[in-house]
């Protein structure tokens, strides 16, 4: 699986490694991705998600079901996740 967060869409970004001699080689910067479950009460319904913590942080404060309703408004929401939201 990539390492994308199904919320956010965050991934992976490529920078340099500085050296004390200021030599710079390309190196990678991954999203902290973790895997976790949710529980959808309008959908009664458990579902694993790889968000980013970043993301389990906001999903702690607006709750699951707002959250995916803005990554879908915004176009970030995983492709297979966009059955979840129900437009009301």
């Amino acid at each position: 699986m990539a390492k994308i967060c199904e919320i956010t869409g965050k991934k992976t970004r490529v920078g340099n490694n500085v050296s004390h001699a200021n030599n710079k080689t390309k190196r990678r910067f991954y999203p902290n991705l973790q895997m976790k479950k949710f529980y959808l009460p309008e959908e009664d319904l458990w579902v694993t998600l790889k968000v980013s913590t970043s993301a389990i942080r906001t999903i702690n404060k607006k709750g699951i079901g707002a959250v995916l309703k803005e990554a879908k408004r915004r176009g970030t929401l995983a492709p297979e996740l966009r059955f979840l939201v129900t437009d009301k």
